[in-house]
């Protein structure tokens, strides 16, 4: 008991996080300009590292420190993706992310200053950047209703009785209807790992436009949820040797795929529990047992990924709406619960999801923007 417990707790949350939040990151890559082998190079660097990085820290620190990608920073990139800015911006982006992460370990004054921001604005812009990708899954339903529906019911069943796997069984149910119902070219099979370097290039759009933007929804939606939550179960997680080896990870490792690394959130409930482990000095174990399941999955990156990439794109993109509904649903009702806050929330929800652009500066640091000042302006004049 003692023993299976923490690998099935490690194996579920490492399956779930991969299931629920590939398409995403692939869609966003893609309209991000990387090539397939760029793509194949991100899946591969980015598992493999987030395993390595839960079986590291968690060893170190003898707690359930579970390193997984943003999801929601990935969602946020596809909106960064209608800029065209080029998939080396893209990469330097990335690493100036990874630089901030950084500096949030290193200067704790960082820290406060991003917590200062207001939890609605920070939600509504979450929300209004995804929004043109969770309605992605209903504009498919005349074209591909055999494809959506089914999905559609499995997740809405699965979340009122076992939420956790409503995304991945849905996404499970799209892709088996997908594979028998849609041609799919044969794909490489190949389990050697590809990796392959791209120049990154420096810019103040990139900086606007992607990095700052992929840094604020990484704390506000992986960092200061999981610390919290690590918190309910009376783990402190470490917070500046954290932020910095993800940082620096995330610097190091962007070049060829890392696109960003940082603490898990609502996967990091299953291995902290009681049910990963009935004795809390060991539940550790279950963050390193599905480092593990990180690395074979990092081992099956180029098939999947091969396989995917000959998938329609627009169904790519429903997978991934499907896969962000409770996302959007958190981030509105964060956003929409406090009346004083429900102006600036919501005009910051309508710059997102317009996807407004000004001097190449997308939509996510417009609407971050756009709402503070809205905010500043109220609680002057109250």
């Amino acid at each position: 008991m003692s023993v299976k417990a923490p690998i099935l707790a490690g194996g579920v949350s490492a399956i779930t996080g991969v299931a629920a939040s590939t398409g995403v990151v692939l869609a966003a890559m893609k309209g991000l300009g990387a090539s397939d082998g760029q793509i194949l190079s991100i899946v591969f660097v980015a598992t493999a590292g987030y395993g390595l990085l839960s079986i590291l820290l968690s060893l170190r620190y003898k707690m359930p420190l579970s390193i997984v990608w943003s999801t929601p920073g990935a969602a946020m990139l596809v909106a960064a993706g209608t800029l065209n800015l080029g998939f080396p911006v893209a990469v330097g982006s990335f690493i100036m992310s990874g630089v901030l992460l950084t500096l949030t370990g290193l200067w704790p004054t960082l820290g406060r200053l991003v917590s200062s921001i207001p939890k609605p604005i920070a939600s509504a812009m979450l929300a209004g950047v995804i929004f043109s990708f969770c309605i992605a899954p209903f504009k498919v339903i005349t074209t591909n209703p055999w494809v959506i529906l089914p999905a559609l019911v499995v997740w809405l069943a699965l979340y009122r009785f076992a939420t956790i796997w409503a995304a991945p069984a849905a996404i499970a149910v799209m892709g088996v209807v997908i594979a028998i119902t849609v041609p799919i070219p044969s794909a490489n099979f190949s389990l050697v790992p590809h990796i392959e370097f791209t120049m990154p290039e420096f810019t103040l759009t990139g900086l606007f436009s992607i990095a700052i933007p992929l840094y604020l929804v990484t704390m506000a939606s992986q960092n200061i949820p999981g610390i919290a939550i690590m918190k309910t179960y009376d783990f402190e997680v470490p917070f500046k040797p954290v932020m910095v080896t993800t940082g620096l990870a995330s610097v190091f490792s962007a070049p060829i795929g890392g696109f960003a690394f940082n603490l898990a959130a609502i996967t990091a409930a299953i291995n902290a529990n009681e049910h990963a482990h009935p004795n809390h000095k060991k539940r550790y174990l279950a963050a390193v047992y599905g480092g593990v399941i990180y690395l074979v999955l990092a081992i099956l990156a180029v098939p999947f990924v091969a396989v995917v990439l000959n998938v329609p794109h627009e169904l790519i993109l429903a997978m991934a709406g499907v896969a962000l509904f409770a996302t959007i649903t958190s981030a509105m009702t964060v956003a929409t619960e406090d009346s004083q806050m429900r102006l600036p929330a919501v005009i910051t929800f309508l710059v997102g999801a317009s996807g407004f652009a000004v001097w190449g500066i997308g939509a996510a640091f417009w609407a971050l923007a756009s709402g503070v000042a809205v905010w500043q302006v109220l609680k002057k004049r109250s």
